[in-house]
């Protein structure tokens, strides 16, 4: 079985992701998947598991963002009884439950500091010190990290360690957004509106031809997740119809809108730009303009509030 066919397109972008991922799966090397959320990077990890070496040992996922710092070793390499307040029993932890299998770290950017270092160690000696104990223990695990936001940044902030960065960037898979793999986009509708239709045992909608290149313009901040979430919605609530562009959320008309060559208020440049530098340049002074105000700033770049903070956490502007 191919386990790679969960991943869903045939962009050359995605199909050289593949390749890379399969050679990587047959061995044991460290993995560092790198993308925007909702770009798919579980799926990913889910497939290079199960077509590596260690298919039929365990496989562990941890958010490393969803625990709080002080509870984030612990569930990684156990603790000792009576280590702290609420140690009333010895704990394994994730690692020593995962030996012989792997360890899925998601939003690895997430690891506090002080975490940092005892997975360090782990990644050079195979050792982990349970909170509390002062002899380590050894495991075999396979690690296969993710970040969804530049560790370069982190690193330069002195928020990430850059001998942990070495030693899981050992081989780095990007995964492109949805925006730079348009052509993915009728596969994975396609793909969807099947799953929705067995899942709710429904009739499934179709997408006319002037929807689908609504959806095809639209700048998907939130990647493939968001294409999930809108085709499940739609299959829900237009069970056997045409959908038409204007079924779509306002969103996409007003992103169409916005890029039609009739409201060109802009010109490129002969010499070209740096999309990233004007996109970050343009939400630094909407965000001057209106001291700070999210909702404002996004009213004035013509975003939604969430797009925003999510162009805002890309260009790495406090959140927060």
């Amino acid at each position: 079985m191919d386990h790679f066919n969960s991943i869903i397109g045939k962009s050359p972008a995605l199909d050289s992701l593949i390749r890379s991922a399969r050679i990587a799966a047959s061995t044991d090397v460290t993995i560092l998947l790198k993308g925007e959320t909702g770009t798919g990077k579980e799926v990913l990890a889910t497939a290079i598991q199960k077509s590596s070496a260690r298919a039929d040992k365990k496989f562990i996922t941890l958010n490393c963002a969803a625990l709080p710092e002080g509870l984030i070793e612990s569930e990684l390499f156990g603790h000792k009884k009576g280590a702290f307040t609420g140690a009333t029993a010895n704990t394994q932890g994730l690692f020593k439950a995962a030996d012989g299998g792997t360890i899925f770290l998601d939003e690895i950017n997430s690891l506090p500091l002080s975490i940092q270092g005892k997975l360090l160690r782990f990644l050079d000696s195979g050792e982990c010190l349970p909170v509390g104990e002062t002899t380590p223990y050894k495991v075999d695990v396979r690690i296969i990290a993710a970040t969804n936001s530049d560790l370069s940044n982190r690193i330069d902030a002195g928020e990430f360690r850059q001998d942990l960065y070495f030693r899981l960037n050992v081989v780095p898979l990007d995964l492109p957004p949805l925006a730079e793999r348009t052509e993915d986009i009728e596969h994975l509708i396609k793909h969807f509106l099947a799953y929705f239709s067995k899942t709710h045992s429904i009739t499934p909608p179709k997408f006319s031809k002037q929807a689908l290149k609504a959806l095809k313009s639209y700048s998907w901040p939130g990647n493939i997740r968001e294409l999930r979430n809108l085709c499940e919605r739609l299959s829900i609530l237009l069970a056997g119809r045409t959908i038409e562009q204007e079924n779509l959320p306002r969103e996409f008309s007003t992103y169409n809108n916005i890029s039609s060559p009739k409201t060109r208020d802009f010109t490129l440049p002969e010499a070209g730009l740096q999309l990233d530098t004007l996109e970050a340049d343009l939400i630094q002074q909407a965000l001057s303009r209106t001291q700070g105000n999210r909702s404002k700033s996004a009213k004035l770049l013509g975003l939604s509030r969430d797009t925003l903070l999510y162009r805002m956490q890309k260009h790495g502007f406090t959140t927060h």
